[in-house]
């Protein structure tokens, strides 16, 4: 590859913070974060799969450590903000990926079921921007990345208060990158299609379902974890600098078909 695109892509010298890193889209952002140079570290709830996760990428050489916290309430998220901030510092890369899709049918949702969803999918993203974005403002550079959903845009059956969550993180995005682009913050969502995540275990351990979503598509196929490495690499480098406030859709055309 020539220099100057190596020089583009290169996130050598940077930190990465991933939420959610420790499975699924997460862990495939932070996997192409570290192949880039970046140092990342991976915080999810649980410890077992983070320390797998972070002993993977530092076994193909790259720079991983892991934190262990609970995002499901504001004390919570703040207090992996704090120990974040002791250990590493401010990051120059913020990927908020973790998120919960409860799934009752609307009349059925009780307000305990919505309040748990928007700490998870809004709540996050927003504390955590808000500790972090206004100091790479002060560094002059810094990338958000939050993770969207078709839901931004439409509704699916028994998935409300996700649905919601997910169009309010489009609109977080905006306003962040109102906020600080231009001081250097580039903050865009990626808005992926059907991908096999945990997330999405209920419409995959159907394959008549599943083969649905992909014939909705106009490639053909259901997403796969290596779909999102391009775009990644692309909106959280030097590349992507005059991309912000924009969710991206990395769908096969799902979501325009």
């Amino acid at each position: 590859m020539h220099a100057e695109l190596d020089d583009l892509f290169s996130l050598k010298g940077r930190t990465a913070v991933v939420t959610g890193g420790s499975s699924g889209i997460g862990r495939q952002m932070a996997r192409t974060l570290a192949r880039a140079g970046a140092s990342v570290v991976l915080v999810a709830r649980r410890s077992d799969p983070l320390r797998e996760a972070a002993a993977e990428l530092t076994a193909e050489g790259a720079t991983a450590a892991w934190l262990s916290g609970d995002l499901g309430d504001r004390p919570g998220i703040r207090q992996v903000a704090d120990e974040l901030s002791a250990r590493h510092g401010a990051p120059d890369i913020l990927v908020n990926a973790a998120g919960i899709n409860l799934r009752p049918p609307l009349d059925e949702l009780t307000e305990q079921d919505w309040d748990r969803t928007m700490a998870a999918n809004l709540d996050a993203p927003f504390v955590l921007g808000q500790r972090f974005g206004p100091q790479m403002a002060a560094a002059g550079w810094g990338r958000i990345l939050n993770i969207a959903s078709q839901q931004s845009i439409r509704a699916f059956g028994n998935s409300g208060a996700y649905g919601v969550s997910k169009a309010a993180v489009s609109a977080l995005t905006r306003s962040q990158a109102e906020a600080w682009s231009s001081r250097g913050v580039c903050v865009n969502a990626i808005a992926p299609g059907f991908v096999h995540t945990p997330l999405t275990e209920a419409v995959f351990s159907d394959p008549q379902r599943a083969q649905a979503m992909a014939n909705r598509t106009m490639i053909g196929r259901n997403s796969e974890l290596a779909d999102f490495t391009g775009v990644t690499a692309f909106l959280a480098s030097a590349a992507g600098a005059y991309v912000t406030g924009q969710t991206i859709f990395v769908d096969g055309g799902f979501s325009v078909s």
